[in-house]
């Protein structure tokens, strides 16, 4: 199992915080321009707001920012709350949910959250510790 780094300053969280946020832009952006939808600000809010949303929710459940990079519990938590919420909260706005866009989001989000955690424990196995 892959341990979380114990660094927990607020730089360190904030690096969590803000990458997370990235990835699920990063995702809607993504989802978007395959779709050929408009790539404008707004565009990519109305698609990442759901996820965004469910995202703040995982870490205030996980309270993640005790351990930022943690991948079991709290990253998969994050990542499965990121999907439910989102796909939640997309249907109660009005939007739709279909179920390819139901797997392509989980395994997309998946490899983001979970990926961005792996490879921040393997970096920091490999740097010597002070």
């Amino acid at each position: 199992m892959i341990q979380a780094p114990l660094k927990t300053s607020p730089t360190f969280i904030a690096f969590a915080a803000v990458a997370d946020v990235v990835l699920v832009a990063i995702f809607a952006l993504s989802g978007r321009s395959s779709h050929h939808e408009s790539l404008s600000a707004g565009g990519i809010l109305t698609t990442a707001w759901p996820f965004l949303a469910a995202l703040a929710l995982g870490w205030l459940l996980t309270r993640n920012w005790q351990r930022p990079f943690s991948l079991w519990p709290q990253g998969v938590c994050i990542w499965l709350i990121t999907v439910a919420g989102g796909m939640a909260l997309r249907l109660l706005s009005g939007a739709t949910a279909e179920t390819p866009f139901v797997v392509v989001a989980t395994l997309v989000l998946g490899v983001f959250l979970l990926g961005q955690r792996v490879i921040v424990n393997l970096l920091s196995r490999r740097r010597p510790k002070r």
